[in-house]
């Protein structure tokens, strides 16, 4: 049993908790204190470098996830996963763990491959993909800033395509994508404090990502947001060593494999 039922839909809450979740998680380091002593840029940077206001950032954000849940709501009732009986035979925590795992490998399957394309074909990046490359000092709140057809295709595929080969339930798929939703925006906080449990246990992390924000790493570092082994098996893999600076914060150093 969870604590919405009764009151609110699995379908409901799987399209729409992602989304508060978003804001909620995103607004929580945006309301954080400077914290510079943890950044990965410096604010000078963050003001110079970017090339679109955060008013911009906040309305593609919203247009993302308008197009996100409209597309939600269609695929929770093609799916038919609303029934009565379906609600009665929720899989075992096992066995919901190892449907989450087999969604984790399909999202970054995918956008492994779509991500690389982006970056591979002139057209697409121009047009597409560069929109997210504004952000070249990635913040939280312009995690899912991209161009409409790159949240699509991208992102709103992606988790559909993961949702429908795990075989998950709408309740599993709650919990699925409120937790790539904070993975992502943890990905892009530009921030490494510690004690951060995705930088224990992920090695596609803050610092990972911001390599690829960066000219030196933009042909590197395609893996989102789970795990980098497509970019290790495809020799697209940039690893990296933090360096503190003397005014404070860290620099990411890349260094090819």
């Amino acid at each position: 049993m969870v604590f919405w039922e009764g009151y609110v839909s699995d379908e409901m809450m799987g399209t729409f908790a992602p989304i508060v979740i978003y804001w909620l998680y995103a607004g929580v380091y945006q309301l954080l204190p400077p914290l510079d002593r943890f950044r990965l840029h410096t604010r000078k940077e963050e003001e110079q470098k970017n090339l679109v206001p955060m008013a911009t950032v906040i309305k593609g954000v919203l247009l993302q996830q308008l197009i996100q849940a409209t597309i939600a709501r269609i695929l929770f009732l093609v799916t038919g996963s609303s029934s009565a009986t379906e609600k009665f035979v929720q899989p075992s925590i096992s066995v919901q763990l190892i449907q989450i795992f087999v969604a984790m490998v399909a999202m970054d399957t995918w956008q492994y491959f779509v991500h690389r394309y982006m970056h591979q074909n002139r057209f697409l990046y121009r047009h597409v993909h560069s929109q997210h490359h504004r952000l070249v000092v990635p913040y939280a709140i312009g995690a899912l800033y991209n161009h409409p057809l790159e949240g699509l295709l991208l992102d709103t595929f992606g988790g559909a395509i993961s949702f429908l080969i795990s075989g998950m339930t709408a309740q599993t798929a709650v919990f699925f994508f409120c937790f790539a939703v904070i993975k992502t925006v943890d990905d892009h906080c530009g921030l490494w404090l510690p004690g951060n449990i995705f930088h224990i246990f992920f090695r596609n992390n803050t610092a990972y990502h911001d390599i690829h924000h960066q000219l030196q790493g933009a042909k590197y570092n395609y893996s989102q947001p789970f795990f980098s082994v497509w970019d290790r098996l495809l020799g697209t893999h940039m690893s990296y060593s933090l360096v503190a600076r003397e005014e404070g914060g860290f620099e990411v150093r890349p260094s090819k494999d």
